[in-house]
């Protein structure tokens, strides 16, 4: 399937892009190619109710006149002449911007890494269906699951190039599959629901559907009949898939964007102690068959791992070229992109984990709550103030207790990162990795 994506067609497009933006009058440019092809299938009760094959091409073309700048976008490619006039007269007359720049030449990468990111196996629609089928059958097999919400398995891949005016030019290609189901246990106003996923860039290292499908339907039994928890301060438990909101809630905060902006609590916080001693957050692009890994960044910089935090202290912002010039520093390659302009991202993040198990920590805590979902986005990022819906379980004298619904969970994200406690038990199965995680003294709002 792999034909489907010919690197070179999408080069040789950039490419002409990027020389038409010269002739055109541009003084620098550089171009982006994407070119995707997705095949998804839905079940629900067994029957097949959707199924969609999608093939797409998209083209970027980013122009500098001086110091001002324009980005033009197409899913068509044809006359590459008439998207880089657009482009040009557009930067003419659009402000002056005086971090907007191509990326420092010396930065670019000279060499692609092999990061194992494609994998040679194309599941076809029969494949996919048999993997949604068996995966809301284990569902529904649980006693107590009354109905389903549907399952779906997925299979993508996509490529991207990228060429500059100042002489880069490379590509990659990821493919993607993805298996997902929802599962409802209860009847009448008393119903639950849950789900569970997996998403992998080979398809052997999916979980088997019938566990997937299993945990789903053992996560919403377990939902039934909560209660409302008592208004009050107590320790909050985050598991490992809830706990990945909280870590993304910290690389927000990091975003060079955001720091060169001053919208982030942590903009002034470089170099200081943000976590408790003994904490550590990497990123890391070069992770071999990660969901977020990628040779080259949107600009071109072949980003190196990095320590976002260790012993506790903030080492560095996640930055492209425009915030790093803004800031006076230098892109460490966390530039992401479509066929827009770049901007700061992160990669592959990991919590590392702790040296206490989960059930340790549960095991220490007189009163509190194991959170396994989230709802809502109750985030301040310029203060940190944090208040977001949740459910979960009691915690009552060290052991778990009834289901919990309805309660909200704040506090400020700097006292609870300073508090922040990892358990041991890290989860691998998201762009974000995070153990379960522990924060004493947070108020609940319950009844």
């Amino acid at each position: 399937m792999t034909d489907v994506l010919d690197q070179s067609a999408l080069e040789a497009a950039a490419r002409r892009l990027v020389e038409a933006a010269r002739k055109a009058g541009a003084d620098k440019a550089d171009a982006v190619a994407v070119r995707g092809v997705s095949m998804s299938v839905g079940v629900r009760l067994g029957a097949v109710e959707d199924s969609e094959r999608a093939e797409g091409d998209d083209f970027g073309l980013r122009v500098f006149v001086g110091r001002r700048t324009a980005t033009v976008s197409a899913n068509v490619f044809s006359d590459p002449t008439v998207l880089a006039e657009r482009a040009v007269a557009m930067a003419r007359v659009a402000p002056e911007d005086p971090w907007a720049d191509l990326i420092d030449e010396a930065m670019l990468a000279r060499e692609i890494a092999d990061l194992d990111m494609v994998d040679p196996s194309t599941p076809d629609a029969a494949e996919l269906t048999a993997r949604a089928l068996a995966c809301e059958d284990a569902a529904r097999a649980v006693a107590g699951v009354t109905n389903s919400g549907g399952a779906s398995a997925s299979w993508s891949l996509a490529g991207l190039v990228l060429v500059t005016s100042h002489g880069f030019s490379g590509g990659w290609l990821r493919t993607s599959h993805s298996l997902s189901v929802s599962a409802v246990a209860g009847t009448g106003t008393g119903m639950q629901r849950d789900w569970d996923a997996s998403s992998k860039i080979f398809g052997a290292d999916l979980d088997p559907a019938e566990l997937v499908g299993r945990r789903a339907g053992e996560r919403a039994v377990a939902r039934l009949a909560p209660r409302k928890m008592e208004t009050g301060t107590a320790t909050v438990i985050w598991e490992p898939r809830a706990a990945t909101g909280l870590v993304g809630h910290f690389v927000s905060a990091i975003n060079g964007a955001a720091i060169a902006r001053k919208t982030s609590f942590l903009k002034d916080r470089r170099g200081a102690r943000v976590f408790a001693p003994g904490i550590t957050i990497l990123d890391d692009p070069r992770k071999v068959r990660g969901l977020a890994s990628r040779p080259f960044d949107g600009e071109g910089v072949a980003g190196a791992p990095l320590t976002l935090v260790e012993d506790g202290i903030l080492q560095d912002w996640l930055l492209d070229g425009a915030s790093a010039r803004e800031l006076g520093l230098v892109s460490n390659g966390r530039a992401s992109r479509g066929t827009g302009s770049p901007s700061p991202g992160s990669t592959n993040v990991t919590l590392t984990p702790g040296s206490h198990s989960r059930e340790e920590m549960i095991a220490s805590i007189d009163r509190g709550l194991l959170v396994t979902d989230m709802i809502g986005s109750g985030v301040n990022g310029i203060t940190g103030d944090y208040s977001r819906g949740a459910s979960g379980f009691l915690i009552e004298k060290g052991e778990i207790g009834p289901a919990v619904s309805e309660v909200t969970v704040a506090g400020n994200l700097s006292d609870m990162f300073a508090r922040l406690v990892p358990g041991s038990d890290l989860e691998s199965r998201f762009a974000i990795a995070a153990p379960s995680v522990m924060i004493e003294g947070l108020t609940i709002a319950g009844r």
